[in-house]
């Protein structure tokens, strides 16, 4: 099993703008020399709520992972996840294209059907119903596909047009960057994974939902006469847990990696996200042995 780090917490004692960006470069460097093999951030304009609160600090996702994979060299990057909402789907791909030429070849697209409300209202961008932000989810998924492929005609859907999906420099991974979708809902998330997608992140309450969440998707699979295998499974974990008991954690991943999940990202929720990270160094090479 791998391991992913999710940076998610811009809230730091002593830490003003001005000396943002020297923490997630030093961050980034602890994880990449732990053996992180992902380094991830979230797509938010807005701190969640949930978390912490709106007024807390909030860096724009890829200008970020641009940022990162500059002062990084083997970390694959990307947000967890790409809300659907926030960028063109022609734009969108662009942008992973870009991220993927200046990485040498480590970007990958996550993306889900987006759900903060809240700052999709703030900052005047566009929150349709569920519905339509699923149908809008596949239509960039389908955007992206063609984009990252020799077709550079048009595409024509329901909710967007474009006239040329040119897309030069190509992408350097081949025969495009991985597509991973964020989420678990059974009837429509799950099968957009199967019939688009590299991977899926799934939050992981417990083993038994993850295991259920699997067999949809292996049913999804079945179904539409894709492979399985050819899907990676991860999870979010909880950061906490790995640092403060490393043996429960390490006996929940091997719970998880038998029912076929191969990356955990856990988040930086602390107040010192270098000294997390390292911390974690110790469990690397025994996740690495979980499922091998």
């Amino acid at each position: 099993m791998q391991l992913g780090i999710h940076y998610m917490n811009f809230t730091q004692p002593g830490i003003g703008p001005e000396k943002m960006g020297p923490l997630l470069r030093e961050t980034a460097i602890a994880a990449e020399g732990i053996g992180s093999s992902w380094f991830t951030m979230m797509d938010h304009y807005f701190q969640m709520e949930q978390f912490a609160t709106a007024h807390d600090p909030m860096l724009e996702g890829y200008t970020s992972l641009g940022f990162v994979a500059a002062v990084t060299n083997r970390m694959q990057l990307g947000l967890m996840v790409t809300g659907v909402t926030y960028r063109h789907p022609g734009l969108l791909a662009k942008i992973i294209t870009t991220l993927d030429v200046l990485s040498e070849g480590r970007a990958f697209l996550g993306i889900g059907a987006a759900w903060y409300e809240r700052e999709h209202q703030a900052l005047g961008v566009p929150y349709p119903e569920l519905k339509e932000r699923f149908e809008r989810l596949e239509e960039t998924l389908q955007i992206a596909q063609q984009m990252w492929s020799d077709d550079e005609g048009p595409y024509t859907g329901a909710h967007y047009r474009l006239a040329e999906t040119i897309n030069v420099p190509a992408a350097v991974q081949k025969p495009r960057p991985p597509i991973l979708i964020g989420g678990g809902g059974e009837k429509k998330t799950l099968r957009l994974v199967a019939q688009y997608a590299d991977a899926c992140n799934l939050f992981a309450s417990d083993a038994a939902t993850v295991g259920h969440k699997v067999e949809v998707l292996k049913r999804h699979c079945d179904e539409i006469g894709r492979d399985f295998s050819e899907i990676k499974i991860t999870m979010m974990g909880a950061a906490p847990k790995a640092a403060a008991d490393p043996a429960g954690f390490l006996r929940d991943m091997e719970a998880y990696a038998a029912l076929g999940v191969s990356l955990v990202e856990l988040a930086n929720i602390g107040p010192d996200p270098v000294a997390a990270v390292r911390q974690l160094e110790p469990l690397v090479p025994r996740l690495a042995a979980i499922g091998a």
